[in-house]
């Protein structure tokens, strides 16, 4: 299928994980994919995999220069970009009264500050494409709230938001703003975790990379009625707590 022909993407956090599978699956659909990654020698790995249609460029997500330079670098290759996807975060664990100021201000520069500045970045060759979408990689975590992950959920919460706001902001030029919500995907972000996390849920498995990456692709290319909104992708995970709850009745 060439569903995403002719068009040009950023992807963070591009170089592994949801996000190789992300520009696996777009150079597939036929765009041409900036891998946006501050792990070079994975990101140049999948670039050289993919062919001419695949970049890779360095991106601290956390550097306004770095992002100046990836829309640069990028345009130059290919175009104006009518597809971003925020991917890259991190998560460091820790109760509230225990974690650091300055981890907890690492995992919100990342997985929140990096993502505004890519949108306030990109939002010109969105414009210069004539419209496109930005889908920005949240979690359930967004959605609900867990133990020791303070941090992290109040990044994918704000992620949630501004998401939103930015679906109101550029409605007018033609640029959709959604968010995807993965709940436990075999990642080298959960390597370790153990599996039966997931037993609870009526999926009762890990989730894989390519899973979320069917449906970013379904959001860029075919929802096209849809922003502003999220989409789940976690086996039934935020389900859990009504069946448990209709058990006990």
């Amino acid at each position: 299928m060439n569903r995403l022909s002719g068009r040009t993407a950023i992807v963070t956090g591009g170089a592994r994980g949801i996000g190789a599978a992300v520009v696996r699956g777009c150079v597939a659909e036929g765009a041409a994919v900036a891998v946006a990654d501050v792990l070079a020698d994975e990101g140049r790995a999948l670039a050289a995999e993919l062919g001419s249609r695949a970049r890779y460029l360095r991106l601290d997500v956390t550097s306004p220069d770095d992002w100046a330079a990836a829309v640069a670098g990028t345009e130059d290759a290919y175009g104006p970009v009518s597809l971003l996807v925020n991917n890259a975060g991190i998560v460091e664990f820790g109760a509230i009264e225990e974690q650091t100021p300055e981890s907890f201000r690492r995992v919100v520069d990342v997985n929140l500050y990096g993502a505004w500045l890519g949108l306030r970045t990109v939002a010109p060759s969105l414009r210069r494409a004539g419209g496109g979408a930005v889908i920005n990689i949240s979690s359930t975590a967004g959605l609900m709230g867990y133990a020791n992950l303070g941090a992290y959920v109040a990044s994918k919460w704000g992620l949630r938001g501004l998401t939103k706001t930015a679906a109101l902001e550029l409605a007018a030029d033609g640029v959709r703003v959604c968010s995807v919500h993965p709940g436990p995907i075999r990642t080298p972000m959960t390597e370790g975790m153990d599996e039966s996390i997931a037993q609870a849920q009526p999926i009762a498995r890990f989730g894989t990379p390519e899973e979320v990456a069917r449906m970013v692709l379904f959001i860029a290319a075919e929802a096209t009625y849809s922003t502003g909104c999220e989409f789940v992708v976690d086996g039934g995970a935020t389900t859990g707590s009504m069946i448990l709850a209709e058990a006990d009745e």
